[in-house]
């Protein structure tokens, strides 16, 4: 997908509502929902929740939350769990075909008969033992109480596609177990019902995990078996954790929520995600639509990509950096900071997130507990405040003036005067910082005093 489709693509980010989005499940939704934006095509958010037991409504809304956050809600949505008959009617189309048949091995009976394979020498793949079993069979099995579950039948051949991002991509079907599309409770497992979604949906390309390539391969015969055509598909290398660790669900400080609340920009967010294991250099971008420009699917690397934490705060702080006051403005009055672009000019390249800017706003407003070195010297300094008004002029002037009064120069002169006027040893330049904090508040924490 580097050139316009000639039809509008429709692409679909499926996430489990069973836990909270992670920087690597944003991968994937961006991935998606860029090229859609790019291609004048349609983002959907497939809701997979046919886990019964693991689905959570407050999921569901902090999955559309984080979406939203990042910039890329769906066009539209929907939910497997209204789906159902879709998936029945496609299942017992299978079941008269003979490509869905059942089975009763309980787990322990399963994995007594891999590891007799194993013992053998053979691959541990299912044996297809229940294709011989008679209809008598099946009845005796039922009435000691077993319910069966249901696995598609493979053709063992080898399956291959063009991958968007890993080119040409062959699966030997013959070396794995027939799926279980149907749990022994009549649920379903994400394979069968993704396919009939995508199917129904006319999903025309499917960008996820690498993960996803041997279940890929099966699903493709699902999509023949059914007599509908198979998606383009492309499997994205995925991110790890700084250490090689894989990401999860139970990393909650990598949580969208966890970084939103973290005060990160979902600009720094959605270009580190998109951008980090590709040819691209991560950097800031403007807006989505310069982030979807550089996007290239066979730019994606082969290779797991690593998420470096500090890599994200040093991207959001220059970021931030860049950032025009009126992209903040109604930011920084609802967290109570005024002052205005003067203030957000001077105090922006000291931040690493926008909420920083509270912090300097109490240094501006007050009260600050000057810290006084030297009494004498800050003495000397309030004697030689100009009258105001002051404006980016009045540092040099005043810090002169001060100079030819002490003779103090370089650190010497500067350091007591941040000191005094800010409580702090370090922060953004006096000349931007000193007109806010004006004259009257400046001579107070020049004599000592909380202003």
């Amino acid at each position: 997908m580097t050139a316009p489709s000639v039809t509008p693509p429709v692409l679909r980010f499926a996430p489990s509502p069973t836990g909270l989005l992670h920087i690597g499940n944003a991968r994937t939704a961006l991935f998606n929902a860029l090229l859609a934006r790019r291609e004048g095509g349609t983002f959907v958010l497939r809701l997979d929740d046919t886990d019964r037991e693991r689905s959570r409504e407050e999921y569901a809304r902090a999955i559309r939350a984080d979406l939203a956050w990042l910039g890329i809600p769906p066009d539209g949505e929907v939910r497997q769990s209204d789906r159902v008959a879709l998936h029945d009617a496609a299942a017992d189309r299978l079941r008269d075909m003979g490509l869905l048949y059942a089975c009763y091995e309980s787990p322990d009976e399963l994995e007594y008969r891999r590891k007799r394979q194993l013992a053998r020498g053979l691959p541990p793949i299912y044996d297809r033992a229940a294709l011989a079993l008679s209809a008598e069979d099946r009845a005796t099995l039922e009435a000691e109480g077993r319910r069966p579950h249901w696995r598609f039948k493979l053709d063992h051949r080898t399956v291959g596609w063009t991958d968007l991002v890993r080119g040409p991509v062959t699966v030997d079907c013959a070396s794995l177990s027939d799926p279980v599309l149907v749990r022994g409770d009549g649920s379903y497992l994400y394979t069968l019902p993704s396919v009939v979604d995508d199917a129904d949906l006319g999903i025309t390309h499917v960008i996820r995990g690498e993960d996803h390539v041997t279940n890929t391969a099966v699903q493709i015969q699902i999509f023949e078996a059914l007599g509908a055509a198979a998606p383009a598909f492309g499997h994205h290398n995925l991110l790890t954790t700084a250490s090689g660790e894989g990401l999860s669900k139970r990393l909650g400080h990598l949580s969208l929520t966890g970084l939103r609340e973290a005060g990160l920009e979902p600009l720094a967010v959605a270009a580190l995600a998109t951008l980090v294991g590709t040819s691209e250099a991560v950097r800031p971008v403007a807006s989505l639509d310069e982030l979807a420009g550089l996007l290239d699917l066979s730019h994606v690397s082969r290779a797991p990509a690593k998420f470096d934490e500090s890599e994200l705060t040093a991207l959001n702080a220059r970021l931030v950096h860049e950032l025009p006051y009126a992209a903040v403005g109604d930011r920084l009055a609802a967290m109570g900071v005024g002052g205005g672009a003067a203030f957000w000019e001077a105090v922006r390249g000291n931040l690493e997130t926008v909420d920083q800017a509270r912090d300097w706003w109490g240094v501006v407003a007050g009260p600050v507990t000057p810290a006084i070195e030297d009494p004498a010297f800050c003495a000397e300094a309030a004697a030689a405040l100009p009258p105001e008004p002051w404006d980016g002029a009045t540092w040099k002037a005043w810090t002169d003036a001060v100079k030819a009064r002490t003779g103090a120069k370089g650190k010497a002169l500067f350091m007591p005067l941040r000191k005094a006027l800010t409580g702090r040893d370090h922060g953004p330049e006096l000349a931007a910082l000193l007109p806010l904090i004006g004259r009257e508040a400046a001579r107070r924490r020049l004599a000592g005093e909380p202003a």
